[in-house]
């Protein structure tokens, strides 16, 4: 078992660094709440997930996990003149853009309300390992299903989670396995579920990717309803040999079989551990960890309660070393500015740009992450998004260049009757008390307590007390400076 945290390096930075890891940060109060919990107290608040619907953050909107008019518009578009049917085809795929629009924005408010941090993270690290794009299944209303699945199971069992992914639709059209028939069984499904999902390369072999295929054949979906269906018909019942077994193996069979195998268990802990922690786990640390997973009947969340609480989790080295991704940028900032979820296409077009399009993934292997995310335009991106989170600087759509800007900008200003696009600035005097504003010593720890839990280092510290100029107490305006140097800074890219 992994040394757990103790009570006296317990405190504001180790209370943050959970926060920001296992959630998306949050508020200084936030942070004081779960000093005051102690570490055991503070995981068990992030693991305790109400079951009761009234106790609960709000899963998906009925206008996102259903689409009642789709069979209706499939049956025009069948019964359409060529013409009709182009043009039906150019409607439905308007449709399809405006409802996944709608459902990014949705999971982005849902983010950075917070009222279940670590659900949310798993999501959306379930999301980049089950990477699925919309951009080839082309249907909202499977995606929105595929969150749903990923968030009901996602620190529950391995074994659940692997079989609901062989009933997913979304996943089912993404690696084409309603395709697979028992005489031309498709092998993408089976590759990436051995390769991607569940054992890593070098533990099973061009056979096992084979037989894997032929026993997951039969897996098929209603299109128009978003439903998963099994047809027999076209099922493969012959007897195969699969990861050194024979019989007459189907989807089930297949799944017992990979979370059986000794190198399923490491593989997934790994992963949790360096989304969750770091890049280089130690092999005892990994090792006492999937003692955990194995010993709990492979379900994630005790693991996840002994990573939390483990001493390793919070060591010096591992604090403030993570580049955070877009999305735990944005939601992160937003979250301790406490300012309005940025309801707007711009914002969405903004996260494409520095990498991160939600229910878009670059690939089947997800996002790289770590320095990937960072370069020289992103850098640029991310302090323009500071200035307009901030400030409301020119607003969101004037980020967005082209045709595609453009278009936004008319729409904003039809709504709101102007000729620019404002969100108006941070409210200074919701975030710092009325004292800390009086005085820049007090106002400069306060910043630094509020935005990176710890103090400056001496160059940042040098260019904040620049930004809050030489008034006392410092006026509105400086302390916003002050804000947008923080949010901008190379510090601030770490969590």
């Amino acid at each position: 078992m992994l040394p757990s945290i103790t009570n006296r390096r317990w405190n504001e930075g180790t209370a943050a660094h959970l926060l920001n890891r296992a959630g998306f940060g949050g508020s200084p109060a936030e942070v004081a709440r779960l000093v005051e919990l102690g570490p055991e107290g503070a995981v068990e608040s992030l693991l305790d997930v109400p079951a009761a619907p009234s106790g609960r953050q709000p899963t998906l909107p009925a206008g996102l996990e259903a689409d009642p008019g789709r069979v209706e518009r499939l049956r025009q578009m069948r019964d359409a003149t060529p013409d009709q049917r182009t043009a039906l085809r150019r409607a439905e795929l308007m449709e399809q853009r405006r409802r996944i629009q709608d459902l990014r924005l949705w999971w982005l408010g849902r983010m950075i309300s917070g009222r279940q941090p670590l659900e949310d993270k798993l999501v959306l690290f379930w999301h980049g390992h089950f990477a699925t794009s919309v951009r080839k299944v082309r249907d909202a209303v499977s995606m929105a299903r595929q969150w749903e699945t990923l968030r009901r199971h996602a620190s529950g069992s391995w074994k659940q989670l692997l079989l609901a992914m062989t009933r997913d639709p979304a996943m089912l059209i993404w690696l084409d396995q309603a395709q697979s028939r028992r005489e031309h069984p498709n092998e993408n499904f089976a590759r990436e579920l051995l390769e991607l999902f569940s054992l890593g390369e070098g533990h099973y072999t061009e056979r096992d990717v084979t037989e894997a295929a032929r026993s997951l054949t039969g897996l098929s979906l209603d299109r128009a309803r978003h439903e998963f269906v099994w047809r027999p018909a076209v099922h493969d019942d012959g007897p195969k040999e699969f990861l050194g077994a024979t019989g007459r193996w189907g989807p089930e069979d297949i799944i017992e079989r990979i979370v059986a195998h000794p190198e399923s268990s490491p593989f997934i802990v790994d992963k949790l551990w360096r989304f969750f922690a770091e890049e280089s786990p130690e092999p005892e640390v990994l090792q006492a960890l999937t003692t955990v997973f194995r010993e709990s009947g492979h379900e994630f969340r005790p693991m996840l309660r002994v990573m939390f609480l483990s001493e390793a989790f919070y060591t010096p080295r591992r604090m403030r070393s993570q580049i955070k991704s877009p999305v735990q940028w944005l939601v992160m900032a937003v979250r301790q500015l406490e300012r309005r979820t940025p309801q707007s296409e711009a914002v969405l077009a903004v996260l494409r740009d520095l990498g991160q399009e939600l229910f878009a993934p670059p690939n089947v292997k997800g996002w790289d992450g770590g320095v990937a995310w960072i370069n020289t335009a992103t850098l640029a991106r991310r302090m323009q998004l500071s200035a307009v989170l901030v400030k409301g600087r020119a607003g969101l759509p004037e980020m967005v260049g082209g045709a595609r800007g453009e278009q936004m900008r008319m729409r904003w200003r039809r709504r709101s009757g102007t000729g620019g696009a404002t969100t108006g600035s941070v409210e200074v005097d919701r975030l710092f008390e009325a004292e800390d504003r009086k005085s820049r010593e007090r106002l400069v720890a306060a910043l630094a307590e509020r935005f990176l839990q710890s103090p400056f280092r001496s160059v940042l510290e040098e260019r904040v007390r620049e930004a809050l100029g030489d008034d006392e107490p410092p006026a509105p305006g400086a302390i916003l400076n002050a804000i947008q140097t923080i949010l901008a800074s190379t510090d601030y890219q770490l969590v």
